[in-house]
């Protein structure tokens, strides 16, 4: 009896463990691909409601952008980015960062002191940077962005930091044991699906010196790409944490009898690639200087600043709110040229 009761114990958990990964129904599936491929969407509407709701556009600022007025440069000192826009438009612009980046109850002088013009205030030389991030990213990376572009709340939704950003790991205590350097291994962290694989799929991919994204070598010799497999493994966790970050399978890039096979994967693939460099350059370009601004509080534990990923924008979505375009309403964070303050 009690061998029985304990085979019935055994085989009803091993039968919760393998349902935990499985959606309880009911679920809507979305096929993206031939049939018999397995190239298909799953998405379940108790999720998806929730995710609706955080990718919500707030309304614009009242009144439309015009450029009647005169120049703000003209009015107001120290405006080194916004300098080709009317008092109208940078009031206008102030007004809507302000609602997506300051904390509640805070105004204009979470980033301003008394003083507009003084840059005493370190938020103020951030989001000076931020700017020309932005309209960096909307002239210059509209091979991943398109023309739905993006303004500071695609980041920061209301909140003075995004709530998806990564640091430079420093690892477990005694990562270099007797057992060698894990480099993140089997100690599962949300970054990369709670799996076993290198907890910072980021600092390999994301960072100054990137590696190459490879899971296979396309030759049997050593030598020409040459792939381990840690970096295998790395590439592993990026890619769980991109499919987390969209809210998509593998297969919303790749072909699944193929993986690797560029003519064989979804044009979305290609605008991921571009994704991927974009925000190589963002964090290099555009973050990494802003180490001696910010202070000692508000970097990692190695001392680096707050760096984006995948998440940072897209937070749960194919697209950023679903593809609705704020840039329209704020077209002033499209503009290039001499008022990049550079």
């Amino acid at each position: 009896m009690n061998a029985r009761i304990g085979l019935s114990v055994a085989t009803t958990l091993g039968a919760a463990w393998l349902l935990a990964g499985c959606e309880r129904t009911p679920v809507d599936v979305v096929q993206r691909g031939y049939r018999g491929l397995a190239m298909g969407e799953v998405y379940n509407p108790r999720t998806e409601a929730k995710v609706a709701a955080a990718n919500q556009v707030p309304a614009a600022v009242s009144p439309e952008p015009g450029s009647e007025g005169p120049a703000a440069s003209s009015v107001y000192r120290n405006v080194q980015v916004l300098n080709d826009l009317s008092v109208v438009q940078l009031t206008r612009l102030m007004l809507a960062m302000t609602q997506w980046v300051a904390p509640p109850g805070q105004t204009c002088n979470y980033c301003h002191s008394t003083d507009l013009a003084s840059d005493e205030n370190y938020r103020k030389v951030v989001a000076r940077q931020m700017l020309r991030m932005v309209r960096h990213i909307n002239s210059d990376w509209k091979d991943h962005v398109g023309a739905t572009g993006v303004t500071c709340y695609t980041c920061h939704r209301g909140q003075d930091l995004p709530a998806d950003v990564w640091y430079h790991d420093p690892g477990p205590p005694n990562a270099s044991a007797m057992a060698g350097n894990k480099a993140g291994q089997n100690a599962p962290a949300a970054s990369v699906g709670l799996t076993s694989l290198p907890n910072d799929p980021f600092t390999p991919f994301l960072d100054s010196t990137p590696a190459n994204i490879r899971v296979q070598a396309m030759t049997p010799l050593p030598d020409g790409n040459l792939s381990s497999i840690k970096q295998t493994e790395w590439t592993y966790g990026l890619m769980i944490h991109m499919s987390k970050s969209l809210g998509v399978n593998c297969t919303y890039c790749h072909n699944s009898r193929a993986f690797e096979m560029w003519d064989q994967s979804t044009p979305q693939r290609a605008t991921a690639w571009y994704g991927i460099r974009m925000v190589r350059d963002i964090n290099t370009s555009y973050l990494a200087p802003l180490t001696d601004t910010f202070p000692a509080d508000r970097k990692g534990a190695l001392g680096d600043v707050a760096k984006i990923n995948c998440a940072t924008c897209h937070q749960g979505v194919y697209k950023p709110m679903f593809g609705t375009s704020m840039l329209k309403d704020y077209p002033e964070l499209a503009a290039q040229g001499d008022a990049l303050g550079k």
